[in-house]
């Protein structure tokens, strides 16, 4: 049974899920859908994804949206490949550092995200809101500094082994040049981020996510 994966290649947060299916060697199959061209508001794609958002992933008769949520599920196919981890106090770990993605991580990458990629790139806006960089580098720091924090004392986000965390936390930095990321006093962060940039599965994946719009990072 072949996993269904509805993405729009470019986003992060597709990034996640198709990194990780990648990774783990899954059989899946890939469903285009674009915010700009309305077809996450057609009535077969709602009953899919109420939220009209991506990705939303379809296994046989399951259903299932929230990138992180996604990981995991697809993780658990794979349990032997240790992305989420079988013990209960691992698998908090991991799930604490996908929430604090969401929590504070995305939220401090989005302002750059916004003004230096999606603007100019795909809505044909050049004209940056200055005060809205500035209150997001005060994000950026804040959360890079704890992030840094943890890896100065670890290879990957939760130990020595890959999990989800790093795919997770590391998807919004495939457009670290692009979006203009203040990753310069940051070395953990960018120790980290080249080991997993050389992954076969991320290089895949970044082909996968760039060859649509052609977005350098």
């Amino acid at each position: 049974m072949t996993i269904e994966l509805y993405v729009f290649p470019p986003s992060p947060r597709a990034f996640k899920a198709m990194s990780v299916a990648n990774h783990l060697g899954l059989d899946w199959t890939m469903h285009e859908v674009d915010p700009r061209s309305g077809n996450m508001r057609t009535p077969d794609y709602v009953l899919l994804n109420p939220n009209m958002r991506m990705p939303t992933v379809r296994h046989g008769d399951f259903v299932l949206w929230e990138a992180n949520a996604i990981c995991q599920y697809l993780a658990s196919l794979r349990p032997d490949a240790g992305l989420l981890p079988a013990d209960e106090l691992g698998r908090l770990d991991v799930t604490r550092w996908q929430f604090w993605d969401l929590a504070h991580w995305e939220q401090a990458c989005m302002p750059f995200m916004l003004e230096n990629v999606v603007k100019p790139g795909f809505l044909g806006i050049t004209e940056r809101d200055e005060a809205a960089l500035a209150k997001g580098a005060e994000l950026f720091h804040r959360a890079a500094s704890v992030l840094d924090g943890q890896l100065a004392r670890r290879r990957y986000v939760t130990g020595d082994r890959l999990t989800l965390a790093d795919f997770s936390l590391g998807a919004a930095l495939i457009y670290a040049g692009a979006a203009q990321l203040p990753l310069e006093p940051y070395g953990e962060i960018r120790r980290w981020y080249a080991e997993l940039s050389v992954l076969p599965a991320w290089q895949q994946t970044v082909g996968m996510a760039m060859a649509p719009q052609q977005v350098a990072a």
